[in-house]
């Protein structure tokens, strides 16, 4: 893999649309959440798509949502709620950007 853009994908998982998880991941690299997952998400970055519902314990460096978001989340460095994105649960951050249009709620806790 000497391509970038295929390195970038190394240590990575991709879940597609339509596709349901249920489990545990830890991945060094990034999570690509377009389905749905329920379980327990480690990585260093997690970016949840529009049709992405995640639910159970997330923690991350950097944690960007287009769509949902349950349960618990920490984000040690930067969660990014995008206007169609909602966050709801305990949620530990480091710095928040919330788009208008986007929602958080539950109890908020800023590292």
């Amino acid at each position: 893999m000497n391509d970038k853009n295929d390195m970038s994908k190394e240590n990575s998982i991709f879940i597609g649309e339509g596709v349901v998880f249920s489990g545990s991941i830890k991945a060094p690299n990034q999570a690509v959440i377009s389905g749905k997952f329920d379980g327990e998400l480690e990585a260093r970055d997690v970016l949840i798509g529009a049709s992405g519902v995640v639910t159970g314990k997330t923690t991350a460096q950097y944690v960007d949502v287009k769509g949902e978001l349950n349960e618990n989340v920490t984000s040690r460095e930067l969660l990014i709620v995008r206007n169609t994105g909602r966050v709801r649960g305990t949620v530990t951050y480091g710095e928040i950007e919330i788009e208008r249009g986007g929602q958080v709620k539950g109890d908020m806790i800023q590292r």
